[in-house]
């Protein structure tokens, strides 16, 4: 009968976010913060109901996808072209400062190493696992506000697909350092070659859809037919182009943004996430924690990497879009978006493990910054709006 402790496990998944998610809105926070802490309670760190297993992760793959699908259909197309060089310079500091800050936070603990020693790549390593931006847990925090279509909106999640691009490169270049089989130069074509053909076949593709929505106006067909495309994608960005299939499916979305039917496909969409997909993915966050190897050197260090992670992103995004001429409010909104490590950290973490590069025992510090910045940065966000509501009432 094991073969079937999957539905229990679901089951359980599925009732416990619910229920903290209701709580999480009762306190007048975002039920995605429910739906973690669901995911504490009901994992390893508490009650042990549950276990991660390859079915869960799936699922929890898929509604992190399907996450990233729905923001770019409900991206506004005008919007991003004037937010696109802003989102650039944005995402190249919010990589850049946090990088710097990272290796000088290892190096404070473990001492000042030169360049080319074990000890330099490893500081550089924990500087890159600082630079991976998870944005899916703000696109929630934002849609349920909202605010997922406005400038600032539009503005965290091109810096954010921006960001993961500049991140893999810099994740490679430091691999690189003990791994020479690996190129730079050939991720960087890699990652400018996909978004060229995605450009290139996004007409062709916007086409076929744009003849299938007049033909099959508010279908089901038309649905089916958009999330195949959005899972293609995901899976050639990451198969064969090596960039986060999450930037796939964020891609498929833009293509398909400016369909008629394009708000009819994310609410068809949305149905399916929002009963199943997205709350095991913001669960699946907290099913992954534990803090067995936790001691008292680790978890000063773990406390340090999460304070010098989340400043470094609202430092490098928060500051750089006030010079950009956004407000104080818009930049620390942007800064605080731009903050949440997610899955992307996992991997490049993990990639880290598989290098030899760091040891399992760091796995605990990015779990800690995973968990605090996916339930601070929603808290945090919806705070700062809330706040510019009350003064524009005011006014």
């Amino acid at each position: 009968m094991e073969k079937y402790e999957f539905l229990k496990d679901l089951a359980i998944i599925l009732l416990s976010a619910k229920f903290f998610g209701i709580v999480a809105k009762k306190f007048k926070a975002p039920q995605v913060v429910g739906e973690i802490i669901a995911g504490l309670i009901v994992g390893n760190c508490l009650l042990g109901l549950v276990q991660e297993s390859d079915f869960i992760s799936g699922i929890a793959e898929i509604g992190v996808i399907m996450l990233m699908f729905e923001a770019g259909l409900g991206t506004n197309m005008k919007k991003l072209k004037e937010t696109g060089v802003k989102a650039t310079i944005i995402a190249c500091s919010g990589v850049f400062i946090p990088l710097i800050l990272g290796a000088i936070l290892y190096m404070s603990f473990y001492g000042f190493a030169s360049y080319g020693t074990e000890e330099f790549t490893k500081a550089l390593f924990i500087g890159t696992i600082m630079t991976a931006t998870s944005v899916s847990i703000t696109v929630a925090a934002l849609k349920e506000m909202g605010k997922l279509s406005s400038t600032v909106g539009t503005t965290i999640m091109s810096a954010a697909i921006i960001d993961d691009v500049i991140g893999i490169i810099v994740l490679t270049m430091v691999l690189g350092l003990r791994d020479t089989t690996q190129n730079p130069g050939m991720v960087i074509v890699k990652s400018v070659l996909f978004f060229v053909i995605a450009a290139v076949s996004g007409v062709v593709v916007y086409r076929v859809f744009a003849w299938l929505d007049t033909r099959y106006e508010h279908t089901r067909r038309i649905t089916i037919a958009s999330l195949a495309y959005c899972l293609a994608m995901a899976y050639i960005a990451e198969k064969y182009f090596g960039i986060a299939d999450i930037t796939g499916a964020y891609v498929a979305g833009i293509v398909l943004c400016n369909l008629a039917d394009a708000s009819y496909i994310e609410r068809r969409i949305d149905i399916s996430s929002y009963m199943v997909f997205a709350p095991v993915f913001f669960a699946g966050i907290g099913l992954k924690t534990s803090f067995d190897s936790m001691n008292s050197t680790l978890l000063v260090f773990s406390i340090a990497f999460v304070i010098v992670a989340l400043i470094g992103k609202i430092i490098g995004c928060g500051l750089v879009s006030k010079a950009l001429k956004f407000n104080w409010s818009d930049s620390l909104k942007i800064g605080l978006g731009m903050m949440t490590r997610g899955e992307v950290a996992l991997i490049v973490t993990n990639k880290g493990l598989e290098a030899g590069i760091i040891s399992n025992e760091y796995f605990s510090a990015v779990i800690l910054l995973i968990i605090i910045s996916s339930i601070s940065t929603p808290l945090l966000l919806k705070a700062v709006y809330n706040k510019d509501e009350k003064k524009k009432l005011a006014a």
